[in-house]
């Protein structure tokens, strides 16, 4: 019984091969492999799923399987043949070739084993040879870069000609198998920079995509070693180094999406070993004295890019237990480092606000509540056990810790706010006679009123306090934090016009401050940060953004800072780019909701005058007009964990406000702003990447693709636009998604392919039945373009889909825009294929009418396409066109045809007349003597 439902299984897999479902036909052949003991059974079946397994490109299965078939019967030719193809495929030429040549043996007049034979010697000898040249290639590189005598041209080609090779995998398993390892370490042993960074980064390439591989490098040059290498002084040296351990860690964690097969899986069994041991190693240098401030923000880069889940459905966090365990107190010492104390670790500008995103970062990758209270303690012993009455350095240090921790999980720092001690310790610190104590404590408070509730507890107790400070002080650095305080404080009412905290003129007064400070290049960068930060709050108040954008000194100040190796001011200065373009979330006003609260005497948001889209516009302009694009662009490139999933999304914001107008985007694509959101709209979050996209259909709608997007970026354009495909995205996303790819489409048969292969087809048709005239023309414009690709023909020659009943009804529509482009794809697919001529025929009755409908037209263009369509199922078949003929058809393209020419109606007058010399050719009318 068995037996018969395998053959059975058998039958329908034949079936859904033929239908080329390939994935169904795999599923039947294994479930009849699980029925059955009859080895030619046995051997059809895995020879079958060969055959599935090359269609779908999954040559390892495939190769699997035919072997398993020729196990059986070593004479399976079929089976022989296939494994062969597979192995061609993954690279093993050999084993292919000693296929072949049996498949020829057993059947010597096969002409396609013969020529087969005959492509794998040629591919085979020109391997040797490239091997054989690779051999000496990398004898001769390492003798020169290892011969202190060799010249600095020579040397750096060397180099250069060694990391190139790294990075290809046939090279870098040359340089390993040459024991190029030990040579590479000899690079390093030199001491020079050049040598140094030639060695890692060729390492790095050694490493990229092969397990063992990786595991091998890191055993050999120790990950002791590997770090003491990153914690130099070099910042390029740094970050090679972060690129290589960040390589290894890739290739250990299975990061780098390889397929691991055969020999290459066998030898390594587990790595978690390793990743612990690095993990461990890039904690203890959080808290060296002898790793450089560029060394310390590598490992927190890698730290941050390695540890917490890339996503939250994996149920495992065990990286994060491990390093809240072992290292949570490490990174809360790099927090609580205050840069002027004797005792202070190396820094960089970037340095405390990594160890924040980190603290975030791990805070919120952990998955219950007992976790979350086990990293508070661990936090509330670390700051109470700073606190020393005896020792004023130890409490300034607990408070710059709190202040860390508020820049991260906020709600944790709350809680923190909350230990008997702390605010008592920022107000203590705020009176006392020391620059530092100052800073510091003015810091924390600003970082402590971020939240409304928080901020009025603080506007009660601290502003007094603030502004006492800031009459008092003379020192310049404690006045602009304190200013900053008060710039928080004051714009705690958000937007809200009504819900100003200070006097009428306070604000303005204010902003004017920061923005003087601003401009003032004598002040210190980190100094200077702080007013970039002021005017992130300050311009939620339309006054201060109106002001600011049209003070172009103080704009261009804040963009020469956002280009500097500071990072930390990247969220400023995106949140103040926000505000000043309205591009932030605004919930919609329902006036009987407003009426009701008004009598209810709710408080009702008021919007100010300066908000509305005049003032916008006007602001959207002055920041183009100053550069902004560059400064974006700029900002997106920054390779380093303070660029957010956050700060992206803002970095979105600017970008689609500035798109708005479709006069502003040519300008922003001359900048570089097409290529800058590419990025934007593959990383971050959900509403980042929809508003990136957003921008970037505007851009592709109205732009030449070539210049907006050059090279193979514009492949990176279609995934984002197809995502606007949804019916959860609102129409003018649809509409404008639709008008990109349609320009997109137009470009080149190789987009048209990545647009189909990005699933974008079903979206496409399904916008075709839209109500909505524009959505409908978009889309039939889109599919206009598509219908050149022989995938997307192919899919309107099957049989059991409506596709060109759909397309023939749209050239019936009363739209000429529909119209057009429905006719325009029916003209060229009536073109491509003869069978869809006369599948036209039956998908409607209608046909005949929309036809001679078409050849009418009064729009010059729709008449040419619906002639053109006329001449296509004239030349298709005799039958066909007696049909046409005997119809009213004949007499439409006779008074066309007999028009003069001019200019205009050239085209149309010729199509008609070859329509009628078809005609004549067939016999079914005669010329006119």
């Amino acid at each position: 019984m068995a037996e018969g439902e395998a053959a059975q299984l058998k039958e329908e897999g034949n079936r859904h091969f033929q239908l080329q479902d390939y994935k169904a036909a795999t599923k039947s052949y294994s479930q009849a492999l699980k029925l059955t003991k009859d080895k030619a059974l046995l051997a059809t079946l895995y020879r079958n799923r060969a055959a599935c397994g090359l269609k779908t490109e999954n040559y390892v299965q495939a190769a699997s399987d035919a072997s398993r078939a020729i196990d059986i019967n070593s004479s399976d030719i079929k089976a022989l043949y296939r494994r062969c193809q597979a192995l061609e495929h993954l690279g093993k030429l050999d084993q292919a070739f000693k296929d072949v040549q049996r498949c020829a043996t057993l059947e010597p007049r096969n002409q396609n084993f013969q020529e087969t034979l005959r492509r794998l010697n040629t591919s085979i000898q020109e391997k040797l040879r490239v091997q054989f040249s690779t051999d000496s290639r990398v004898q001769k590189m390492f003798e020169i870069l290892l011969d202190p005598n060799s010249d600095a041209d020579k040397l750096e080609k060397s180099a250069n000609n060694l990391i190139v090779l790294g990075r290809e995998e046939a090279g870098a398993e040359k340089i390993f198998q040459n024991n190029g390892v030990a040579l590479l370490l000899q690079l390093v042993d030199t001491k020079k920079p050049e040598l140094m960074l030639a060695a890692v980064r060729t390492l790095s390439g050694m490493c990229s995509g092969h397990r063992a591989r990786a595991t091998a490098i890191l055993h050999a040059v120790r990950i002791d070693r590997i770090c003491s290498l990153m914690a130099a002084e070099n910042e390029e040296m740094s970050l090679a180094v972060c690129n290589l351990l960040q390589a290894i860690i890739d290739s250990l964690s299975g990061e780098d999406k390889q397929e691991h097969r055969g020999k290459e899986e066998a030898v390594v069994l587990d790595t978690k070993k390793d990743l612990k041991q690095i993990t461990s190693h890039l904690l203890d240098m959080l808290v060296s004295k002898k790793v450089s401030g560029q060394g310390r923000d590598q490992a927190l880069n890698l730290l941050n890019k390695n540890v917490p889940r890339k996503d939250l459905a994996i149920h495992d966090n065990s990286r994060t237990i491990y390093v809240v365990d072992n290292g949570l107190r490490k990174i809360l010492k790099v927090v609580g480092q205050v840069p002027d104390l004797p005792s202070c670790l190396p820094l960089t500008d970037n340095t405390r606000m990594l160890a924040s995103i980190l603290i975030n970062k791990l805070y919120d990758d952990l998955r219950c509540d007992p976790e979350r209270d086990h990293f508070r303690k661990i936090c509330e012993e670390y700051i109470t056990g700073k606190f020393d009455p005896q020792d004023m350095d130890k409490n300034v240090i607990a408070i710059q810790t709190v202040s860390g921790i508020l820049q991260g999980p906020f709600d944790l720092g709350n809680q923190l706010l909350g230990l008997r001690g702390v605010m008592e310790m920022m107000v203590a610190l705020c009176g006392s006679e020391r620059e530092t104590d100052q800073l510091v404590a003015v810091e924390a408070l600003i970082h402590a009123s971020t939240k409304l509730s928080r901020a009025t507890f603080i506007i009660t107790n601290g502003v007094s306090l603030l502004k006492e400070i800031y009459k008092t002080t003379k020192n310049e650095k404690i006045k602009i934090r304190t200013l900053v305080g008060l710039c928080k404080l004051g714009s705690a009412g958000g937007t809200d016009y009504a819900l100003r905290q200070f006097a009428e003129g306070s604000t303005e007064k204010l902003a004017k401050q920061c923005r003087k400070w601003l401009c003032n290049a004598s002040i210190d960068t980190r100094t200077r940060r702080w007013a970039v930060e002021g005017l992130a709050y300050l311009t939620l108040d339309a006054d201060v953004k109106d002001d600011f954008v049209q003070d172009i000194p103080a704009l261009q100040a804040m963009f020469e800072l956002a280009k500097t190796s500071d990072k930390t001011i990247l969220y400023s200065v995106a949140t103040t780019l926000v505000n000043c373009t309205n591009s932030y979330d605004v919930k919609e006003v329902i006036p009987e909701l407003v009426q009701l609260a008004k009598f209810s005497k709710q408080h009702v948001p008021e919007e100010h005058p300066k908000d509305k889209k005049d003032f916008v516009d006007m602001r959207v302009k002055r920041l183009l007009k100053a550069g902004v694009i560059s400064v974006l662009a700029c900002m997106v490139k920054a390779d380093n964990a303070i660029l957010t999933d956050q700060t992206k999304e803002l970095l979105a914001r600017v970008f689609l406000a500035l798109c708005d107008n479709p006069k502003d985007r040519g300008t922003i694509v001359a900048q570089g702003g097409g290529k800058a959101l590419i990025p934007l709209a593959l990383e971050g979050t959900d509403v980042g990447k929809v508003k990136a996209a957003h921008a970037l259909a505007k851009i592709a709608a109205v732009s030449n693709p070539d210049i907006a997007f050059p090279g193979e970026r514009v492949y990176e354009v279609v995934r984002p636009l197809v995502s606007l495909l949804d019916t959860q995205r609102d129409g003018l996303q649809n509409y404008e998604a639709l008008l990109g790819l349609t320009n997109l489409s137009g470009r080149s048969d190789k987009l048209r392919q990545k647009i189909f292969k990005e699933k974008a087809l079903p979206d496409i048709e399904n916008y075709m039945f839209e109500n909505h005239d524009q959505l409908r023309q978009a889309a039939t414009e889109c599919m206009c373009n598509m219908v050149v690709n022989k995938e997307v023909q192919e899919r309107f020659l099957a049989d059991g889909n409506d596709r060109l009943k759909l397309v023939v009804l749209l050239c019936g529509e009363d739209d000429d825009k529909v119209q057009n482009a429905a006719a325009g794809a029916l003209a060229m697919l009536t073109a491509a294929h003869k069978k869809l001529c006369l599948k036209m025929t039956q998908v409607t009755t209608q046909w005949l009418e929309i036809l001679q409908r078409l050849c009418l037209h009064d729009r010059l263009s729709v008449q040419h396409r619906g002639l053109v369509i006329a001449y296509n199922l004239l030349a298709a078949d005799a039958e066909l066109a007696k049909k046409l003929v005997e119809s009213e058809l004949l007499e439409i393209l006779t008074v066309v045809g007999k028009q003069e020419p001019d200019e205009k109606k050239a085209a149309v007058v010729q199509t008609a007349r070859e329509c009628l010399v078809k005609c004549m050719d067939y016999g079914f009318i005669k010329p006119v003597s």
